[in-house]
């Protein structure tokens, strides 16, 4: 069986706003091998992952991606793995090859595990699929009552845990920030895991991070996420060793296996946290999970988009049963929910699980999302390298 085609589909919301929601474009991709269908999503730009498809070779090591995939074999999990290879080594001078080669190779493990009949975590080497503890995914408020509204509404949703992210957060004063906390802590109640997101508000600001430890501690954060860009290897370091019993967790910034090692053996993280759609798909995902393992480091999805992303980022830990923390977005707007006819739910325990189903066990919703496809065309001089494919049969 050889891929026939690969097809990048750029939705929006009909405004996108300056705010920190991931939901608000995606960009769907399509493989198709025979009869045989995948689809997967990419976590990134969805213009430049398009150009990044199908641009003019630049040399021997800068090729477009699709050349490295179109007209090649799909019969077995070393096939995933051959390809994302093949695309690293043409595609090594073309820096978003990492974040599109991601949403194919979602795609290609979808495909394979319709083909086959069999769940994606299955084809991974896992036994079972185990249930995992959501937490619900939000932004903070504008103001601390705007965030103790949220927090008690998702309490009252059931939802255990919950993290708040980016808004105000960091970016006024350490007193604005502990009220902001506590209004989390409040709402949560006693009980519920609290996690904090400050999406890399400091930069490599070590003192501005410290700053807020104490906050962070009289709360009882689980952990504090992304306090520094990625690669910030020596600040995430020396807060980890400063923060008692607020865990370091990050790693979605990673856009290869090599970033997220480094995280795993020099950043001091608790919790490593990948985007399948970031870092080169489930493939690279699942050798994470596994590199994590081995290291006493708690694997944690990243995903903030549509339930076919959720989907493609619990299949590499699927299969841990211990590793049981994961990200469910609750905040997203009309597109990521339109994406998909069905949805990851959580149980009458509260828990969430990887589907069954075969592939990701999640089906597009081609007629919902017809409204929010945007049409596109790359030219360069007379050649049109791509536009827009039909998405309805």
């Amino acid at each position: 069986m050889r891929i026939d085609s690969v097809d990048f589909f750029y939705l929006a919301m009909p405004e996108i706003l300056d705010i920190g929601d991931g939901s608000q474009d995606a960009l769907l991709v399509r493989v198709t091998a025979g009869d045989h269908v995948g689809w997967g999503e990419c976590e990134a730009a969805p213009l430049v992952s398009i150009a990044s498809l199908v641009c003019p070779m630049s040399h021997s090591a800068c090729k477009p991606v699709q050349a490295s995939v179109l007209g090649h074999s799909i019969d077995s999990v070393a096939d995933i793995r051959r390809i994302g290879n093949l695309v690293r080594a043409q595609s090594l001078d073309l820096l978003q090859a990492d974040h599109t080669l991601s949403g194919i190779d979602i795609a290609l493990w979808d495909l394979l595990g319709r083909r086959l009949d069999e769940p994606v975590w299955k084809l991974l080497g896992y036994s079972q699929s185990y249930p995992k503890t959501p937490y619900a995914s939000v932004l903070f408020g504008d103001t601390p009552a705007a965030t103790l509204a949220k927090a008690r509404a998702i309490h009252a949703q059931g939802f255990r845990a919950a993290k708040f992210g980016w808004g105000p957060f960091g970016l006024t004063s350490v007193a604005d920030d502990e009220a902001q906390l506590h209004a989390a802590r409040e709402g949560l109640g006693e009980d519920g895991i609290l996690l904090i997101d400050v999406g890399t508000v400091w930069n490599t600001d070590l003192d501005a991070a410290r700053a807020r430890l104490l906050a962070l501690q009289d709360v009882r954060a689980t952990w504090l996420e992304e306090p520094f860009v990625s690669g910030a290897l020596t600040e995430y370091h020396a807060l980890s060793d400063e923060s008692g019993s607020v865990g370091m967790a990050g790693g979605e910034g990673c856009h290869n296996f090599h970033m997220a090692k480094q995280m795993i053996d020099y950043a001091g993280l608790k919790y490593v946290q990948i985007d399948a759609g970031r870092i080169g798909g489930i493939t690279i995902s699942k050798d994470v999970a596994d590199y994590a393992v081995n290291h006493g480091v708690t694997y944690v999805n990243h995903t903030f988009t549509s339930n076919l992303a959720l989907s493609a980022s619990l299949q590499p830990f699927a299969g841990l049963k211990s590793h049981e923390i994961c990200e469910f977005p609750t905040e997203l707007k009309s597109l990521a929910t339109a994406m998909t006819k069905n949805h990851i739910t959580p149980d009458v325990n509260g828990q969430v699980r990887a589907p069954d189903s075969p592939g990701l066990g999640i089906e597009p919703d081609l007629a919902g999302i017809q409204p929010y496809l945007v049409d596109v065309e790359i030219r360069v001089g007379s050649r049109v390298l791509y536009r827009t494919p039909q998405l309805l049969p």
